[in-house]
């Protein structure tokens, strides 16, 4: 007896019962709180994970292949990462034992199809950055509660919408960056609010492949082959991306119910004219950089507050083209042609706080902007004076622009005309290094605002026609500084004075703008 005792001890010293090991693996940090397990330069799923992890990372680590016994006693698994770790297959069923898991990533692999067998329990799925090169149906069947499906940057060349159609609670669908050419069918998701079919070459979508997406808010379709907007577009669309495709014109049609839309890209296209296709209610942010567009859409929804037409053929702004635009916050006009600025174009845009400008042809800043005016980039134009009452509204105004004009002065009330000034832009100017200029970037300077590359502070640039030979420029701002040092010319008025306490007192830092250095 005493000698089967022994035996006894003996056999449970070498050989413990699984359900006892409480150890966590070697190259493993294990939660106990959160019951989690996360291991570090491993080849393959190590022995001894506790039976009730429910949280698995093998991340970044070199496991090929997963075999179904390498999971199968951790059946309250809930979470499952494999990402980056150079996974080439799963055995079909690998995952079967687990009927609680939720999440399944297997990102950044080597995988060229789907898994097979994965549990019906399953809601994220996260399959992109592998070499997928197509979906089958087989694989996808019974996932009736994924929500998010992750195929972003694989191989795929076509769509076809049956094989999602068991995935009848997909909200995420995520395809963009594939090789997809063919799209058919009609995608019949109930609850599908999302999709990224971003930079694939779909050149056109079949009449109804959106038409039953009833829920769909969010539509990403940018840089394809598109020539057209897709059609039977659902009504409950938020925002749709359509920028870098080939689209030429807008359709009334095609657009007029999208009445809930509030954000739409049609950036690098070949639009030459929008009007009657942007008719669109509830839209707060356009962007239409980067086309053909000889005239700012007229007609826009009252609540725009963001319009992007940069990089087009524009050559005027007129208040019948934005009098309507009393929400608007941001507009951005750079690397156009406009010559003409009308007075007062903006003059109900009494929300504005940025205004881009710049590589444009205007000789002098336009009059009459508002008041609410943060920030104003000018940067090269033809600006050759700045007159007193082109600065006088802009009182709230933060950042001014100023660089590769033609300005010889500034007026010299510049610090009190602008008494909430930080940052003003004044290099590449052939600018008179008088005492005048020279008193007035001081008061700039005392007042706090940052001068990048101060104005006299190196050798005036060469005009056309006109050199400024070795350290000429530099010896005659030296003289002009020594000779002015002497003088401090009067520029302060007490109605600026005014007007800076005024504002000083105003002053608040909650204004939006666009903070960028004005390179």
């Amino acid at each position: 007896m005493t000698r089967l005792l022994l035996l006894l001890v003996v056999s449970a010293l070498l050989h413990p019962p699984y359900v006892c090991i409480s150890v966590c693996p070697k190259k493993c940090v294990c939660d106990k709180e959160v019951l989690s397990v996360q291991c570090f330069r491993v080849q393959a799923v190590p022995f001894g994970i506790p039976t009730d992890t429910r949280r698995l990372n093998l991340a970044y680590n070199h496991i090929k292949d997963l075999k179904g016994r390498d999971l199968s006693s951790l059946g309250g698994l809930e979470e499952v990462v494999l990402s980056s770790c150079g996974v080439e297959g799963l055995e079909a069923g690998v995952l079967r034992a687990q009927e609680g898991l939720r999440t399944l990533d297997l990102q950044n692999n080597k995988l060229r199809q789907l898994p097979r067998g994965l549990p019906p329990s399953l809601e994220i799925l996260h399959l992109g950055h592998n070499r997928l090169q197509g979906l089958g149906e087989a694989a996808l069947e019974g996932l009736r509660r994924l929500r998010l499906l992750d195929l972003q940057h694989n191989h795929l060349s076509s769509l076809r919408a049956g094989v999602l159609a068991n995935l009848v609670r997909l909200e995420t669908l995520l395809l963009e960056g594939n090789r997809i050419e063919t799209v058919q069918g009609s995608l019949r998701l109930p609850q599908l609010n999302l999709v990224s079919l971003a930079n694939n070459k779909i050149p056109s979508f079949p009449s109804a492949f959106f038409s039953q997406t009833k829920s769909l808010r969010t539509l990403s379709l940018q840089g394809n082959l598109l020539t057209r907007v897709p059609p039977g577009l659902p009504q409950s669309l938020c925002l749709l991306d359509l920028g870098r495709n080939q689209v030429r014109a807008l359709r009334s049609r095609e657009m007029a119910h999208l009445r809930n839309l509030s954000s739409l890209s049609l950036s690098h296209n070949r639009l030459g004219s929008v009007d009657g296709g942007l008719r669109l209610p509830s839209l707060v942010e356009l962007e239409v950089a980067g086309n053909m567009l000889r005239a700012i859409p007229s007609r826009l929804s009252p609540r725009l507050e963001r319009l992007d037409c940069r990089q087009n053929l524009l050559q005027e702004v007129t208040q019948q083209q934005v009098s309507g635009l009393k929400q608007l916050k941001h507009l951005f006009l750079e690397n156009n042609t406009i010559r003409s600025f009308e007075t007062n174009a903006l003059k109900n845009s009494g929300h504005l706080t940025n205004l881009a400008l710049e590589q444009n042809l205007l000789v002098s800043i336009p009059a009459g902007l508002p008041e609410s005016l943060v920030r104003l980039d000018l940067k090269g134009n033809r600006l050759q004076t700045v007159q007193e009452q082109e600065l006088r509204s802009l009182k709230r105004l933060q950042v001014l622009n100023l660089r590769r004009n033609r300005l010889y002065s500034l007026p010299p009330a510049t610090p009190y005309l602008l008494p909430r000034l930080k940052s003003l832009y004044l290099d590449g100017n052939p600018w008179n290094c008088s005492c005048v200029l020279q008193s007035l970037t001081r008061a700039l300077r005392d007042r706090g605002v940052e001068l990048p590359n101060e104005p006299c502070s190196q050798e005036p640039i060469k005009e056309a026609g006109g050199t400024t030979g070795g350290g000429a420029g530099w010896r005659l701002y030296m003289a002009e500084r020594h000779r002015c040092e002497g003088e401090e010319p009067e520029i302060r008025d007490t109605d600026y004075d005014d007007e800076a306490a005024n504002g000083q007192d105003e002053q608040t830092d909650s204004e939006e703008y666009y903070d960028y250095d004005g390179m």
